[in-house]
């Protein structure tokens, strides 16, 4: 029971702050929660989906966190989207809650990059290569459209038709084809 509240808890607290959580089959175990890049780092203006599991043990159990949408980083596998962070994987406390999560180990983990211990290597090799092609590469994968996000200025400016969307050029990862999710709110 105990558990329970706390999850409860968590995504209130997540909610409070502003966060986009969308619920995974009106559970408080699985959901997304919508993540801003932080505002002094690559991934600045960037919004990803990231998936967040509670075990059934939280919070004495760390949470599963993944990005659905893809972000180019050394130390989150491109294609699953899985992050290697310390805190949650080894250094977990039950006095650690989620908003620690999105506020603090994630954009500590964008802004402070480990290309030593890799889940993409990849990335790594670029970033330990060539910072300005790094760079680059992080851009193509920082925008908000990529979740289905578009500022209300953007779409009110411009009524795209389905042959203007269909230009050939987008990212890899941008959903090419896949019809944009429906978000009644954007933060």
């Amino acid at each position: 029971m105990a558990s329970s509240k706390r999850r409860d808890t968590d995504l209130m607290k997540l909610m409070m702050k502003d966060y986009k959580v969308e619920l995974i089959n009106e559970s408080n175990h699985q959901f997304y929660v919508f993540f801003h890049g932080p505002a002094d780092s690559l991934y600045a203006g960037g919004v990803w989906k990231v998936s967040v599991e509670l075990p059934e043990e939280y919070p004495f159990s760390s949470p599963s966190i993944a990005f659905s949408t893809k972000i180019y980083h050394p130390n989150i596998h491109f294609e699953t989207g899985t992050v290697c962070v310390n805190v949650l994987n080894q250094t977990w406390s039950p006095l650690t809650d989620l908003v620690n999560v999105f506020e603090i180990y994630l954009p500590m983990l964008l802004n402070e990059p480990n290309a030593e211990d890799p889940l993409n290597a990849d990335a790594a090799a670029l970033l330990l290569r060539d910072r300005d092609a790094y760079e680059a590469k992080v851009k193509e994968f920082a925008k908000p459209e990529d979740v289905g996000l578009v500022s209300e200025e953007e779409s009110n400016d411009e009524e795209l038709t389905e042959d203007d969307n269909d230009s050939g050029d987008e990212a890899p990862g941008a959903g090419s084809g896949d019809e944009p999710m429906d978000l009644d709110t954007v933060n």
